[in-house]
């Protein structure tokens, strides 16, 4: 962390013909977001003014070459490139995918270097990031190879977290990807993040069958009954209170999930689909299971409405206060863990005579 305590939070910007210009320009256009955080954008100067007149904001930027020329109490704007950009709002275009994945590995390299404390990125456009040596289906799987850990997609509001057993996965495939080492995996890694990233000590883990109505003993499919249940068993036979699984097409309109800390869903539309039915605009994509902090909007590039100013910034916005949250929560449960004494020391109680 900087020595000034303020978290800085590295934001990698995103398609630049979609609208994460516009909620990250809006979101620290409060400079209230200045008093606990320092805000670096990876892009450069000259495009930020653009979308700053485009949007007729007010916003200052402190523009560097060099992360250690960073300033607190300002929006920093390091130059990863110094070219003008053509920008043409919802348009998909390769070359503006070049300049998205420009901005996101030098965030990356950021992060592993330590220069920056948290990751929030704007989103992408997946299609038109693809190059021989960009060649992966979102952040998640880019960030899964850079950083240490075993990554997984977290989708978190005020009131629901979805983890996902399979996220980037063509529905035929999802059955066959679903292995007893992965659930594990997964549970595992659910499990831990839920102690050292949300001070959850003993989280409670719901977990969505494979096929509809969990095969039906067999009838509709039988891979719940072959991997999903016996891998449920043995990781409630090791103490992790693992629930299901449950029939997905009544969980959420039950309102059973309230009961749990987190449900984990098979395949991504099984879990994202419900999300984002109950807190669209509210929610953070969080990158569980690294070593290093990621979060991003639950939305993407909103080609539709890009360049009319009337993105809804609120997601981005919760996904910042998510990635410091989550720093802060890290950073006790790492001092707890490694000096238990030292951090539960109190000084003795004594009574006024």
């Amino acid at each position: 962390m900087s020595k000034s305590d303020k978290i800085i939070v590295g934001i990698s910007i995103g398609d630049l013909n979609g609208i994460g210009s516009e909620i990250v320009l809006k979101t620290f256009q409060d400079t209230r977001m200045l008093e606990f955080c320092t805000p670096v954008i990876f892009a450069s100067v000259k495009l930020m003014s653009f979308f700053k007149k485009e949007y007729e904001l007010d916003i200052s930027f402190f523009g560097i070459d060099s992360l250690d020329k960073i300033a607190h109490k300002k929006v920093n704007v390091l130059n990863v490139w110094k070219e003008t950009v053509d920008v043409n709002f919802g348009a998909e275009e390769k070359r503006i995918g070049e300049y998205a994945v420009k901005s996101l590995e030098a965030t990356v390299k950021a992060l592993k270097e330590g220069q920056i404390d948290v990751l929030v990125t704007a989103p992408i456009n997946k299609s038109n990031v693809q190059s021989e040596t960009f060649n992966f289906p979102g952040h998640t799987d880019y960030l899964a190879k850079e950083l240490k850990g075993e990554s997984m997609m977290l989708m978190v509001s005020n009131s629901l977290r979805v983890g996902l057993l399979t996220d980037h996965v063509a529905v035929k495939d999802v059955s066959a990807t679903i292995t007893r080492e992965l659930i594990e995996k997964k549970i595992n890694t659910i499990h831990k993040t839920l102690i050292q990233d949300f001070g959850i000590p003993k989280p409670k883990i719901a977990v969505l069958g494979i096929n509809p109505h969990n095969g039906d003993n067999g009838v509709i499919g039988k891979e719940d009954d072959e991997i999903l249940i016996p891998t449920l068993t043995n990781l409630r036979n090791n103490g992790k209170l693992v629930y299901g699984p449950y029939a997905a097409d009544s969980f959420f309109g039950s309102s059973n999930y309230k009961n749990f800390d987190v449900i984990i869903a098979s395949y991504h539309d099984q879990g994202l689909i419900p999300f984002k039915t109950l807190a669209f605009g509210t929610g953070v994509n969080f990158t569980a299971g690294l070593d290093k902090i990621r979060t991003s909007p639950d939305h993407g590039t909103a080609f539709d409405v890009a360049g009319k100013g009337v993105a809804d910034y609120e997601s981005f916005k919760q996904a910042v206060y998510t990635a410091i949250d989550i720093f802060h929560k890290r950073n006790e449960y790492q001092e707890i863990s490694t000096n238990p004494l030292q951090v539960n020391k109190r000084k003795p109680f004594s009574k006024k005579k």
